[in-house]
């Protein structure tokens, strides 16, 4: 990965192949926008909207007081996380005529274009126009990330802003030791926004540390000790309005980190221990408490959730990285910038691995190595059509539709699933329909927006009203707020079945499966992610398989 497509040739046809290249990653930002928008409103509500939107009004209301009204300090444990993207939503839903959940879901796709855009022009700087094109390309056909934009309001943005913090760190690496202004920005942004969402985001400070190792051998090798210490001083000098900057940013998003200046720290040990009461989810076929996760669970759900041509390409990115490190002729920016991006793709993962923290919900607190991955990957791809382009022209072609047909994959199944996306399994696993039995799939419980749409059709259907001076009563085996969301008014919720009329039930291990008629089935590749049952004039104790935790 020494050169790159940017070095190759300047010519017509090169700047026409690179202006080609740039025109489809627009068309492609374009159309990821234009079917987001058509479709922002097919996504659920998961375990955790209802209570971020309580979350946003408490923020608004003490900024409203002039932090007279502080209950948002000390709401539930989300006082330790930022509430950015809470608070703009909820913004927005004043002036838009849309309801507050379909305006969160709109705010979530908005930040999941931003971060394909940044991306793009991440890759597209470290590799080129087809590096550029490629990591879009892999972010934005990753049924993962795609999926939990529009409906994960801690880790899609999140992940977001440690791509915008990349962006630049790998600037600053550019342009040691004199950065731009514009440079300066982005890493007081990027840092301000990650920070103020997850505490992690510190994470990069790490990155920043250990990637940086080659460019401050190569200053102190070639320019003394001296000098290299001053050269280095003169940059944290020049940072320091971005970081001040970024501070602001955070206190912004994130009220309760600036009030007390320990509080930032209290909330990274807080989030170092597990702080809720233990609850089983399955793993690999086996129902685990989720405190003692085996240490592949991560590895295992990457390898079998992530589309093949990313792992693929990460992969050998990854490898090619660590083998040029001691390569003497490779230029020391180049080491530092591709080991940044190694580590923001990997680092966390190892860490947990080795840490073994409480590990569940599959990989969504981890969506924010994904960007950086995509990236790796885009650099390789182009990395490796340059090679071919110099050596084996004649394989180009070859790659190329290997490369288009592995895009392929996750593309149909997305198609297939939504608006589930976040559920995929890759055809390594055997896709959803293979991996049901074996991991959780809809664990936020998102398809209960489609059964509850559903329910109230067929009710109208039939021309059937609730009983007499009361409403319908539905038994909810899965997330109990966004159920009540999605059915509306005339229907109430809870877990006792004796009482009901319906039971409304997830398709995973803690439900049961019912022997009453089947109102509504919501399936995915023959695969149930949930029921409706009438269980008028039936006797059931229980929906749940497992004792509640």
């Amino acid at each position: 990965m020494t050169s790159i497509t940017t070095s190759a040739i300047d010519t017509p046809l090169r700047r026409s192949v690179e202006r080609t290249c740039d025109d489809l990653a627009m068309l492609v930002l374009a159309a990821v926008a234009v079917i987001a928008g058509l479709t922002f409103r097919d996504y659920g509500l998961g375990w955790d909207d209802y209570t971020h939107a309580e979350y946003a009004d408490l923020l608004l209301r003490m900024f409203g007081s002039g932090f007279k009204d502080t209950a948002a300090l000390s709401f539930a444990n989300l006082y330790m996380y930022g509430g950015g993207f809470d608070m703009v939503a909820a913004l927005l839903h004043k002036v838009i005529p849309l309801e507050l959940f379909e305006t969160r879901r709109l705010v979530g796709a908005i930040v999941g274009v931003i971060g394909l855009a940044v991306t793009w022009r991440l890759g597209r700087r470290i590799g080129g126009p087809l590096a550029g094109l490629a990591a879009l390309l892999l972010l934005a056909l990753c049924p993962i990330f795609y999926g939990h934009m529009f409906m994960n309001p801690k880790d899609a943005p999140f992940a977001v802003a440690m791509i915008i913090l990349m962006l630049g760190l790998v600037r600053l690496a550019e342009e040691y030791p004199q950065p731009s202004p514009r440079t300066i920005l982005i890493v007081g942004l990027g840092a301000g926004l990650s920070i103020g969402c997850r505490i992690l985001g510190g994470l990069a400070l790490v990155y920043a540390l250990i990637g940086f190792i080659p460019l401050f051998l190569e200053e102190l090798r070639t320019e003394g000790v001296r000098e290299a210490a001053r050269r280095f001083a003169h940059v944290v000098y020049l940072l320091l309005p971005g970081l001040v900057f970024g501070y602001l940013v955070m206190g912004l998003i994130w009220p309760w980190s600036i009030m007390e200046p320990g509080n930032p720290f209290e909330a990274l040990t807080y989030f170092s221990h597990f702080f809720e009461k233990p609850w089983k989810e399955m793993f690999d076929g086996a129902i685990v408490s989720v405190p003692d996760m085996p240490w592949s669970y991560l590895p295992t759900l990457f390898a079998l959730q992530l589309p093949e041509v990313m792992l693929v390409l990460m992969t050998g990115a990854v490898v090619s990285t660590f083998a040029l490190l001691p390569r003497g002729e490779v230029p020391a920016r180049r080491k530092t910038i591709l080991l940044m991006l190694t580590l923001a793709a990997t680092l966390p993962l190892a860490i947990a691995m080795v840490k073994r923290p409480a590990l569940y919900n599959g990989i969504r607190h981890f969506v924010f190595v994904i960007p950086p991955m995509a990236v790796l990957g885009g650099v390789a791809f182009a990395w490796t059509m340059e090679r071919l382009r110099a050596n084996h022209r004649t394989w180009q072609p070859v790659v190329l539709a290997t490369f288009c047909f592995g895009l392929a994959l996750p593309l149909a199944e997305m198609i297939r699933l939504h608006p589930y996306q976040y559920t995929h399994f890759n055809h390594i696993a055997g896709t959803v329909r293979a991996a049901d039995d074996r991991f959780m799939l809809d664990y936020w419980g998102l398809a209960l927006k489609q059964a509850s749409d559903e329910l109230r059709e067929q009710l109208v259907e039939r021309q059937e009203v609730p009983p007499r001076n009361r409403k319908w009563k539905v038994a909810v085996c899965g997330p109990q707020r966004p159920a009540q969301v999605a059915l509306g008014p005339d229907f109430t919720i809870g877990w006792d079945s004796n009482a009901a009329d319906f039971a409304m039930t997830l398709g995973e291990f803690y439900c049961k499966g019912l022997t009453a008629p089947v109102m509504v089935e919501i399936k995915r590749d023959d695969v149930v992610f949930a029921r409706v049952y009438d269980i008028r004039g039936s006797s059931i104790s229980s929906l749940l398989s497992i004792p509640a935790p």
